[in-house]
């Protein structure tokens, strides 16, 4: 598995940086943090926002992990914005993540959306999610997870996740062990 954000500002940089186009709220933890982005991109369907949703792994099909409204991107729509990126990502190797992101966020950026819901896929500082400048960050509960990749102690953990975490953007976070709050 490949970790870092080059191949994700490449993918971006080729498109032109679609994650400048739109607002975003940037979700990462161990606990919640799919249904928080679910609830979160509802209350904003609801007050009539055009609201993309990313979240991972998918629980059925492909398409559902890149929604706006609530509906999943359509099959014509992947099988289009893959074909854009193929070139590209074989050039930088990218990973299935990186790419999916990259996707979402051009398929977010070409539906004019008012604001996307972003979740981490896996960690946070890493992510290839973690190019959002985000209006505000969210870290749900964390606890010990993925313990071969992030670490082996909760602080390692919140050290992760907490990447999303940028200067001047307000962060919202769940009940946090005492360990993590020391950390994030």
């Amino acid at each position: 598995m490949k970790f870092g954000l080059h191949g994700i500002r490449s993918l971006s940089a080729f498109l032109d940086h679609p994650e400048k186009s739109f607002p975003s709220i940037h979700i990462a933890g161990t606990n919640g943090k799919g249904s928080t982005a679910s609830m979160i991109a509802s209350i904003f369907t609801a007050a009539g926002y055009n609201t993309g949703l990313y979240t991972s792994p998918h629980l059925v099909r492909f398409n559902e992990r890149i929604r706006i409204n609530g509906k999943a991107i359509s099959s014509r729509a992947v099988a289009r914005l893959t074909h854009e990126l193929q070139a590209r990502v074989v050039k930088e190797r990218g990973t299935f993540f990186e790419t999916v992101t990259a996707l979402a966020f051009q398929y977010f950026a070409e539906s004019h959306v008012d604001i996307a819901i972003v979740e981490t896929g896996l960690g946070g500082r890493l992510d290839a999610t973690n190019i959002l400048q985000p209006m505000v960050s969210v870290i749900t509960t964390l606890g010990l997870e993925h313990t071969q990749i992030l670490g082996d102690r909760l602080e390692k953990i919140a050290f992760e996740k907490g990447g999303i975490i940028k200067k001047k953007i307000p962060c919202i976070t769940g009940v946090q062990s005492p360990r993590a709050v020391r950390v994030l």
